[in-house]
């Protein structure tokens, strides 16, 4: 008796998982948001999270009440700073008036009027 040996063919699938950085709990890219954390008091360079959409909630967004400041020095060193709308509203009286009337950053200075000098 003679056997002939036949193989099976099998089809093998991969199927791809991605586990949430916060919970560990398994999703297809579908469900994923990609964050990245910009800066943070224990990171040096930016890192970035793998967050199960439904988990975005945790991350409460404050961007309708956040200022941000670029503080440039004397000395010329810059530095950034993100204080509340309350703390920022709070450093004068009439703080809506005071960033009304502020100089831009580009162009000319508020009240001035550009003249070819004929009189």
């Amino acid at each position: 008796m003679t056997s002939t040996y036949h193989p099976v063919e099998q089809k093998v699938a991969i199927v791809s998982q991605k586990v949430s950085d916060l919970s560990g709990k398994q999703g297809d890219d579908k469900q994923f948001a990609a964050v990245v954390v910009r800066q943070h008091p224990e990171i040096d360079q930016p890192k970035a999270l793998d967050v199960l959409v439904p988990e975005l909630k945790s991350f409460k967004d404050i961007s309708d009440t956040l200022v941000i400041l670029e503080i440039t020095m004397p000395d010329g060193t810059k530095s950034d700073a993100y204080v509340t709308l309350e703390e920022f509203n709070g450093a004068a009286p009439n703080m809506s008036e005071v960033l009304k009337n502020a100089r831009g950053t580009r162009g000319r200075l508020p009240g001035t009027r550009v003249s070819n000098g004929n009189g």
